[in-house]
């Protein structure tokens, strides 16, 4: 492994373990822990589509000719993208609003980075001894589906307003919104048309 990415392992290593001591130290205010967060993420579309795109990747993993993607990336990636992509994508959003605290934002940029890059290159380098060479398009596509995810699962009906995203609304993140699956299909659909773009090329 050259010098530079050395160094880039050590430095979001001492990245990842500071945002865990942060996520402990932030367990009572950070909406990624919190109870209303786990039923946010538990109605039936969710998991529903959680499920098949899952059981998709994984599936397609050792078809795409690519050696360093395979059922077991492909399945920690899909679990940790789900948990923890739409509390990103609606954290950074409150970011832009400046109504999110810096050290919340730090947390969800190395959670971001932890589930769609850090572990799938750590992995590979425990599997085959060395550093995988797609890390860097890797980091690209895998947050494009990362940033995806986290918008469909934060999709909400709102009364007087339609569907929007839940992290747009002061009560982020609320259940008590949820979309049905006839509602949610037309809005979901070109997301879903997004990721199979992306994953295409791969099988061909």
């Amino acid at each position: 492994m050259t010098p530079a990415l050395t160094a880039y392992l050590s430095a979001y290593t001492v990245a990842c373990v500071l945002a865990a001591i942060l996520m402990v130290r932030e367990r009572k205010s950070l909406v990624l822990l919190q109870p209303a967060y786990r039923k946010f993420m538990q109605s039936a579309w969710k998991l529903l589509t959680f499920a098949v795109a899952a059981l998709s990747m994984i599936v397609m993993a050792p078809y795409t000719g690519d050696p360093t993607w395979d059922y077991v990336d492909a399945a920690f990636m899909s679990i940790l993208t789900f948990l923890t992509a739409p509390w990103t994508v609606g954290t950074l959003y409150l970011a832009l609003k400046r109504r999110a605290k810096a050290v919340h934002v730090y947390i969800a940029v190395c959670v971001w980075m932890f589930s769609a890059s850090w572990t799938y290159d750590v992995y590979i380098l425990l599997k085959h001894g060395y550093y995988p060479p797609t890390w860097q398009p890797n980091i690209v596509l895998s947050s494009i589906l990362y940033f995806a995810a986290g918008l469909m699962w934060n999709l909400q009906r709102r009364e007087g307003r339609g569907v929007v995203f839940g992290f747009m609304e002061p009560d982020w993140p609320s259940p008590a919104h949820e979309l049905g699956f006839r509602q949610i299909i037309w809005f979901a659909l070109p997301l879903m048309i997004l990721v199979t773009l992306m994953i295409a090329p791969f099988l061909l």
